[in-house]
């Protein structure tokens, strides 16, 4: 398995993450290849609400008291993310 990770700077801080000043939304992409970790990289950078964009090669952990973290796999994403 190959993780994309990211932060999504637009959905930080609306209603599903207030009460936290410090809560973020980061949404993780597990890949089964390096390819689909560069296409999700390269259509992570083209957005401009998505920050530290990074490929792991270990599965994160973020602490649920600062962090609201979306899982998603390679294949459930639609065009946008994958062509």
């Amino acid at each position: 398995m190959i993780y994309v990770t990211m932060t999504d700077s637009l959905m930080s801080g609306w209603v599903m993450t207030s009460g936290l000043s410090n809560k973020y939304l980061v949404l993780v992409v597990v890949c089964d290849t390096y390819t689909q970790a560069r296409t999700i990289v390269k259509n992570a950078e083209k957005r401009p609400e998505m920050k530290d964009i990074n490929i792991r090669n270990t599965k994160p952990s973020y602490p649920t008291s600062k962090y609201l973290t979306t899982w998603k796999q390679y294949t459930e994403l639609g065009d946008v993310w994958t062509k």
